[in-house]
């Protein structure tokens, strides 16, 4: 398993900027999604920086297994667009987050 920095953005066809997230349509359907692959381990960490983009950090065998879980969220291309997936290696961490990252 390998680290990676995926970078999406909220600027898919049914985003509206002018709605707080949990007023998007299938805001609950993404969110339990997004939780399902928390507690699986997939997302380390993310959530949305400066509007519209969205990092997370991911746990992941290659960008081929990013591309095919992230297109099963509810909001894939219509909420959320995947800007770029590259490989992080992460050289500082917090001894909080254990030997995951």
């Amino acid at each position: 398993m390998a680290t990676f920095l995926v970078i999406r953005t909220q600027t898919g066809p049914e985003f509206d900027p002018a709605k707080p997230l949990e007023e998007q349509t299938l805001w609950l359907e993404h969110a339990a999604y997004m939780d399902e692959l928390t507690e699986a381990g997939f997302f380390l960490f993310g959530g949305p920086s400066v509007s519209p983009r969205v990092p997370f950090a991911v746990w992941a065998d290659d960008e081929g297994e990013i591309r095919r879980e992230l297109a099963r969220d509810p909001w894939h291309e219509s909420h959320l667009v995947i800007e770029s997936i590259e490989p992080w290696a992460i050289r500082l961490r917090s001894p909080l987050l254990g030997d995951r990252v």
